[in-house]
């Protein structure tokens, strides 16, 4: 019985269990979306939250004690300066999980681990701009 354990195995040791959030959070917020096992989706989506929470509030501590868990001091900052206000007036559910089927592999249910908010506009934007440029058409 799994009576008041909360946290996934995976099938992983500790450490690397603990390699494994780091890696996929850094990821996923480079990246802002990104494709994986539902099971480390959910597991993911957990720590993720929590830390976009705690970045709402900018101060050392909550600096460093996220910066144990986000391998990038780049996205880190980004975090903090950009995506953290995004979701300043949202009380939680900043990430939405999308199915995408099976793997062909092993059958595996794979997903699509996402920050709800993101900033996609402006990249459409800019790719309109450029096709629209006389330096484009050289």
């Amino acid at each position: 019985m799994r009576h008041r354990v909360d946290l996934k195995r995976l099938g992983r040791k500790p450490s690397h269990r603990k390699a494994l959030h780091k890696n996929m959070v850094t990821s996923l917020f480079k990246h802002e979306r990104i494709k994986t096992t539902k099971p480390k989706a959910k597991a993911i989506r957990r720590t993720a939250e929590k830390m976009i929470t705690r970045a709402k509030i900018d101060n050392v501590h909550n600096r460093r004690t996220i910066a144990k868990k986000v391998n990038e001091k780049a996205v880190l900052n980004k975090l903090f300066k950009d995506i953290a206000p995004r979701f300043k007036k949202r009380p939680g559910g900043y990430t939405r999980i999308l199915k995408l089927g099976r793997r062909i592999g092993d059958a595996a249910e794979m997903v699509l681990l996402e920050l709800v908010e993101r900033k996609e506009k402006e990249k459409k934007e800019k790719k309109k701009k450029q096709a629209g440029s006389p330096k484009a058409a050289l």
